[in-house]
């Protein structure tokens, strides 16, 4: 808390700077702007800048990392009781100190005798290293504020390029969000690579990508890989794909199909009312589109099967009839079928706009030349908003491959390599959360093969990702 009002406090006196600076730039020049290199308010900002920045950088770590340094400092000097501890019960007697030092309860551990004495001298300590950093950090943020504010100020003069500076500043805040997220990047695919090399030093990479059987409930060491737990991921593969491309199957004709009528042929009140009823599906929480399918398209498909089922018994068709007889809520079809429901939006939307942005002399020429509208729309219009099309076709893939509530709740958990839309199924995504849901430790084959599954998705989608592109690419040079 006390950090946030310095944060307020700061912004307070770098926005007083800034006023100042920029008074003082105009009374250098008997308060015509035209005198000087830059507008007023850049010199004001190059002030405001040097008074906030490092000092705001300052608190920002405190803020973030004083609780890890305050915890390393008080495990620096534990008392003799808690070295006779053994080091997961270490954890814990620190934990509680800091706990308690904050106000907060600590575990329900037992402390008496020496222990007693030492948790009730950490506990102080704890309170003693929190205020030091706490206060050191608002000490250091003060200093350099009045630093900075000493070191820019007296520069505000008619000629200093506060312009040239301040744009500085803000091209290197630019380069470290981009190198933020290259960096993210980076770790996201370097902890994964890391995480997979362990599993795949327990388990196969031929058993793991061309392995049949899915059951990692029960391998809880890599020495009982062999015998007691299956890690063949093409069932989980063959799952994801199969719902995807059902998806694909409804979300792709219907969102295109919508596209064009509201680019083409829809009026301005039609296209009004259509566009926004389209465009809340992608505001719909993916849990309520689950519950939709399980309560609502699950039994309304199963009703339908079950009573062609009935139908084909009495006509010769035993076998089958009696399949779709017994087809339950649970299968392929009605998580695919929800799930290009909720990406409909996601095609319209953007072949919408994409649409829309082919020029209407394109239009115009072709009419031109005697094409009705539909053959405009078919020869002209849709080649060259092709590129963006596919992209938008490729972004509705990714969310589906990544989707996990509606296949957990529509398809059901069951790994099976199979292609009937009718079977339960489940995907890769909707196992990496099984795999990770709940208290686990991450050296077992059981939970690194998320790690793996992860990657093995991550290269998939990839893969797909570039071929996109090239499609892209092709099309591209052709109709520009």
């Amino acid at each position: 808390m006390l950090t946030w009002v310095a944060l307020l406090a700061l912004a307070l006196f770098s926005g007083a700077t800034f006023f100042a600076a920029r008074r003082k730039a105009l009374a250098s020049v008997g308060g015509r702007p035209v005198g000087l290199h830059s507008l007023p308010g850049y010199y004001g900002g190059y002030v405001a800048i040097w008074v906030a920045i490092p000092a705001a950088l300052v608190l920002l770590a405190a803020a973030g990392f004083g609780g890890r340094l305050e915890a390393g400092l008080l495990r620096a000097t534990p008392a003799p009781s808690v070295q006779a501890l053994d080091a997961q019960q270490r954890d814990v007697f620190f934990d509680d100190a800091v706990s308690l030092s904050e106000g907060r309860q600590a575990s329900e551990s037992v402390y008496e005798g020496a222990l007693k004495s030492a948790l009730d001298s950490a506990v102080a300590r704890a309170r003693h290293l929190k205020s030091q950093i706490t206060y050191g950090a608002l000490a250091s943020a003060l200093a350099l504020a009045c630093a900075g504010a000493g070191f820019a100020f007296p520069r505000i003069r008619p000629d200093f390029r506060a312009r040239n500076r301040v744009e500085g500043w803000i091209a290197g805040l630019f380069i470290l969000c981009s190198v933020t997220a290259v960096l993210t990047t980076v770790g996201i695919v370097g902890s994964l690579i890391w995480e997979s090399w362990r599993f795949f030093q327990s388990v196969s990479p031929i058993d793991f990508l061309f392995g049949m059987d899915w059951d990692p409930q029960i391998a809880m060491r890599a020495d009982q890989y062999a015998s007691s737990g299956a890690f063949g991921a093409v069932p989980l593969f063959i799952g994801t794909f199969l719902i995807m491309i059902i998806a694909m199957l409804v979300a792709a004709p219907v969102g295109l199909f919508s596209a064009i009528y509201l680019s083409e042929y829809a009026s301005p009140l039609a296209r009004a009312v259509v566009k926004p009823l389209l465009e809340i599906l992608a505001g719909v929480p993916t849990v309520v589109y689950g519950f939709f399918a399980a309560l609502t398209v699950g039994p309304l498909f199963r009703e339908f099967f079950n009573g062609i089922g009935a139908l084909l018994i009495g006509g010769g068709l035993d076998g089958l009839g009696q399949y779709l007889s017994q087809v339950q809520n649970q299968m392929a079809l009605v998580a695919g079928a929800v799930m290009g429901v909720m990406l409909i939006p996601f095609v319209s939307s953007l072949s919408d706009d994409i649409i829309n942005a082919v020029p209407q002399s394109l239009r115009d020429g072709s009419l031109a030349m005697g094409a009705t509208r539909s053959e405009t729309v078919k020869k002209v219009v849709l080649p060259a908003a092709l590129p963006g099309i596919m992209a938008a076709l490729l972004l509705a893939v990714s969310r589906a491959v990544g989707e996990t509530m509606i296949v957990t709740m529509a398809a059901g958990l069951q790994a099976k390599a199979t292609i009937n839309p009718l079977d339960t199924v489940t995907t890769v995504t909707v196992q990496i959360v099984t795999l990770l849901t709940g208290d686990q430790e991450f050296d077992s084959p059981k939970t690194l093969a998320a790690f793996g599954l992860g990657l093995t998705l991550f290269a998939v989608t990839l893969t797909l990702n570039i071929i996109a592109l090239r499609i892209v690419q092709k099309y591209r040079e052709q109709y520009d």
